[in-house]
């Protein structure tokens, strides 16, 4: 094991090379409009502290930052699947992170912001995030590839002080369920004492934990965020997300007494007054020391309610964050050593690698209804396997078939075909997660689907194939047209 006192210092070093940035706004580049939203707050006399922009199109990313060039910007990434043992084998991932870290280079991003979250395992592939498995083989094959990252970070990173972006580590939410043989909090201490990464907690994503582990039947939010803080690398995290919830619209609103809510994480849906409550509670935590930025995450979310939302959060917690930062800006700075690359000291075997793999396909088929509940990472799942079900019948088909692009909108003319010939769309569902699949391209869930709605219809209704063809060369057309454009329209008035 690496001495976790000089992956401290390390950690401590590259945190002073990221400022104070107080309070932002972690946005997609164009839903909304990136642009428009700059001007709105500007018209507010609402200037961020700093813009987390979510990955897109590099044109894209370099035209904000020549946009908005009195505002820092940090990166959020996606696509690189840290959690899984076998993704440094994909022959996509050094091209993934060399495209990322060309991103973070044309923004001058101080951190690369990734979600320790998969959409894609062991051959199976998804639309949304799904959390890792908590274990302790799984928290080590996580932090042995964040050091890849990093130390490609290192090698390329061209920030114009000299210095590199760090890698952050975002926990993520739970939707229904939790699998693991390990509390989340022990989860990110083991990871943060082999590598020097910082961490991102998100204060919703902290709430799905409470809902949908054990916890929430037997200790009251407040005592479970204060037990859960005492037992985080709370020293760790860097950045704090606070984003909407809400029910999926697969699942009504609970009526008056029915109990919590079955929220999750929902960046379009208003923030919870509660999650504010819970915001206090962290950023009054003693263990916060190295608190740097604190978003709201408003991709797709309308900008007037973004506007109204963002100006009460800055009323409210503005002076409580400045003097949380203030508390770690104080501490000492550690002296005397260089920073040095990001290591492990002790790689993780193979054997142990392929053990994962095999969990991780257990995992998918599990959480896709094709195999029962089993392994002792599902031992709470078993003994009430509500939320996963409603993961398995609700949720999961839902994303399939309407998420990042409805099926019948996307393909009008071969749905109607379809049920010209009995041809059931629900069935796509089950032939999506018949089988794994090698990898083909970089993980981009739009022309995942096309490709495999194309392979199901010349299944099930050869006959309908050739309208599948005309709507699915359509689609990446226009699809393609709009990343090469890569550019949002861009019409900024003066700062203020």
């Amino acid at each position: 094991m690496p001495d976790s006192d000089f992956v401290q210092q390390d950690f401590q070093r590259r945190l002073r090379n990221i400022p104070p940035l107080g309070m932002g706004l972690s946005v997609d580049v164009y839903s909304p409009n990136l642009f428009e939203l700059v001007n709105k707050l500007r018209e507010r006399k609402l200037q961020p502290g700093y813009l987390e922009v979510f990955k897109a199109a590099t044109t894209a990313l370099t035209t904000v930052r020549q946009a908005v060039s009195d505002i820092p910007l940090a990166y959020h990434g996606e696509g690189l699947w840290i959690t899984q043992p076998d993704v440094q084998e994909s022959p996509f991932f050094q091209q993934d992170v060399g495209e990322m870290v060309t991103q973070l280079n044309s923004i001058q991003s101080l951190w690369l912001n990734h979600e320790c979250a998969m959409k894609q395992m062991a051959g199976y592939s998804f639309g949304t995030y799904i959390p890792p498995l908590y274990t302790r083989l799984s928290a080590e094959v996580v932090a042995a590839n964040i050091v890849t990252v990093q130390q490609a970070m290192d090698r390329q990173g061209r920030r114009a002080d000299g210095t590199a972006p760090l890698f952050l580590l975002e926990m993520p939410p739970l939707t229904y369920f939790f699998a693991g043989t390990i509390p989340i909090p022990h989860f990110f201490r083991l990871i943060t004492a082999l590598v020097p990464c910082g961490l991102v907690l998100d204060i919703g994503h902290l709430w799905t934990a409470y809902r949908y582990t054990a916890a929430c039947r037997q200790i009251s939010l407040e005592r479970f965020v204060g037990a859960f803080l005492d037992e985080f690398p709370l020293e760790r995290v860097i950045e704090i997300h606070v984003a909407g919830l809400a029910c999926h619209e697969t699942v009504g609103e609970p009526k008056a007494g029915e109990g919590l809510p079955e929220w999750i994480d929902a960046h379009a849906a208003p923030i919870p007054s509660i999650l504010f409550s819970m915001l206090e509670q962290v950023l009054a935590h003693s263990n916060l020391v190295s608190l740097r930025a604190v978003a709201l995450e408003v991709d797709t979310k309308p900008i007037e309610m973004i506007v109204e939302e963002y100006a009460e959060t800055v009323r409210r917690f503005s002076f409580l964050v400045q003097q949380t930062m203030a508390r770690g800006t104080a501490v000492k700075p550690l002296m005397g050593l260089h920073p040095c690359p990001a290591s492990v000291q002790e790689p993780v075997c193979q054997s142990d690698r392929q053990q994962l793999r095999d969990d991780y396909a257990r995992y998918a088929q599990i959480i896709s209804g094709q195999v029962p509940i089993i392994g002792i990472e599902w031992q709470d799942v078993a003994s009430d396997a509500t939320g996963l079900t409603r993961y398995r019948e609700s949720y999961l088909p839902h994303e399939i078939l309407h998420w990042g692009g409805d099926l019948e909108e996307m393909f009008p003319q071969t749905c109607r075909a379809l049920v010209e010939r009995g041809v059931c769309l629900t069935e796509f569902v089950s032939f999506w997660f018949r089988s794994p699949r090698p990898l083909t391209h970089s993980y981009d869930f739009f022309l995942l689907k096309i490709e495999r709605f194309l392979e199901f219809v010349t299944e099930r209704a050869p006959d309908a194939r050739v309208f599948a063809e005309q709507e699915s060369d359509s689609l990446r057309l226009a699809y393609a047209q709009a990343n090469e454009v890569g550019e949002p329209v861009m019409e900024m008035e003066p700062s203020q």
